[in-house]
């Protein structure tokens, strides 16, 4: 159903922490210190990129976002307005098959950090009890503490997220907050060990000069790409988000933060990453070898209290990411296909039973036979989708909706069309995925694998504006 007004309690400050946590992850970490410092490239040209693929991300989170605001509807909801009631609730499936499978593979790379606690703590009891049999006997490649530690992982988010709405706002703000506060501490920590070799090392890294070679537009468009394909799973269902917002001018000015955002997370980790560089003595001559991964670089410091406060903060900012990315988009999917069975406790259950599976077997069998290709090519309907919705809702529609039709399954609805399925809609959709998976298919056109989202969104909106003006 539609969010009740007074639920609609979202302001900027709440988006500023969506985005935050979007951006605080392992693999964000590890991307934007490669672009900065592995690559070879300007960093002038890194830092045009990252903008310019962040104001993509901006206009289309709000072009995605307005519907869901406006009308208090999740994304599988809103989509019935342009699929058809029936074609809705098959494809937004989609977007939560691509979030549990996810999620699974998350839950594990969390629990490490679990394990990593564990073993610490084991060792600081009794240095020789991780030496016994018991820690020797593997199962799926999972020993007793990995287990315990999966089980842990898996069993707790379901716990936290699965309480409600309200109280997952308060897991977003605040891990947002707590995971900046640890870069910042984390600043100090390595600034403070050495002032002035780790500002020069860090001030030595900008280059400005002959930004504007022909050689450089390359480099820019990757890194445009690069930038906009790691926010892009979260753009088509971003109204699972902004139906709590209380105004378009709130969610405008909280979609700009993602701006600030970016500047904020890649100051804290081009900075960490040079300053451990130096505290390592490889004073970036060996940049092949420099840490970008932070579990790599805590690896590296004979420091077991930093060690155990950076895990805490991995993992809460693993737990916050798998929470948006993953696990809301995977419940209201489910919420959607099953409305008369499933409330957000029997709906996390069937993500914790699939993720479980999917978490265990990941390392013995999914990750050896190139599972992931697979979930990329599901992942390419989620261009055509957005493609679709926005068209749909901005030039068809002319941002006018039924609120009243969209719940309804009568053959006389708004939203009925062909027996619940808009026929020229859902055309476009494969149309646009066609394009889009062959990025990930077709060896020749893999370098435009990054563009993937945005070539399906472009191929199906321009198909579907044609079929619809007939």
């Amino acid at each position: 159903m539609s969010v009740n007004p007074n639920d609609k309690t979202w302001d900027w400050k709440d988006i500023f922490c969506f985005w935050g946590i979007n951006i605080q992850s392992v693999i964000a970490f590890s991307l934007i210190a490669s672009l900065y410092l592995v690559y070879d490239l300007n960093v002038a040209v890194v830092f045009l990129g990252c903008l310019i693929g962040s104001l993509l991300v901006y206009f289309l989170a709000n072009l995605i976002g307005k519907p869901s605001q406006k009308y208090g509807l999740p994304f599988p909801v809103i989509l019935r307005t342009s699929l058809g009631v029936f074609g809705a609730k098959y494809f937004s499936l989609i977007r939560g098959f691509v979030g549990i499978f996810m999620f699974g593979i998350q839950t594990y790379f969390l629990s490490k950090a679990f394990s990593y606690l564990i073993r610490i703590f084991l060792f600081s009891v009794d240095n020789t009890f991780l030496q016994h049999d018991i820690f020797l006997i593997f199962i799926s490649g999972l020993n007793i503490i990995d287990w315990a530690s999966f089980l842990i992982a898996i069993l707790l988010q379901s716990f936290l997220f699965s309480k409600s709405h309200k109280f997952n706002k308060l897991i977003i703000n605040y891990s947002a907050i707590t995971v900046y506060s640890g870069m910042l501490l984390f600043f100090f920590v390595v600034l403070l060990l050495d002032v002035k070799e780790v500002s020069r090392s860090f001030a030595d890294i900008f280059t400005y000069n002959n930004i504007f070679l022909k050689s450089n537009i390359a480099p820019l468009i990757t890194v445009v790409g690069i930038v906009f394909a790691y926010f892009s799973i979260i753009l088509v269902n971003f109204g699972d988000f902004t139906r709590y917002v209380k105004s378009e001018e709130e969610l405008k000015k909280g979609n700009l933060s993602l701006f600030l955002n970016l500047i904020i997370f890649s100051f804290f980790t081009v900075f960490i990453v040079v300053g451990a560089d130096v505290i390592f003595h490889q004073k970036l001559e060996d940049i092949g070898k420099i840490l970008t991964n932070p579990t790599d670089i805590i690896g590296t410091l004979d420091n077991t209290i930093i060690t155990v406060i950076v895990l805490f903060f991995i993992i809460i900012a693993s737990a916050s990411t798998n929470l948006i990315a993953n696990y809301v988009p995977a419940q209201n999917s489910l919420l959607n296909f099953f409305p008369s069975k499933l409330n957000l406790k029997t709906s996390s259950y069937i993500i914790v039973f699939f993720g479980f599976i999917i978490g265990i077997f990941w390392l013995p069998l999914l990750s050896q036979i190139g599972i992931l290709s697979f979930v990329d090519t599901f992942a390419s309907f989620f261009g055509p989708l957005f493609g679709v919705m926005i068209i749909d809702y901005y030039l068809v529609k002319k941002s006018s909706l039924d609120n009243m039709d969209i719940f309804s399954t009568e053959p006389n609805g708004a939203y009925f069309y062909s027996n619940g399925w808009h026929v020229k809609a859902i055309y476009s959709i494969a149309l646009g995925f066609i394009f889009a998976a062959s990025t990930i298919w077709n060896e020749s056109l893999m370098n435009f694998n990054s563009y993937s989202w945005l070539i399906g969104a472009f191929i199906s909106s321009l198909t579907y504006y044609l079929l619809a003006s007939k």
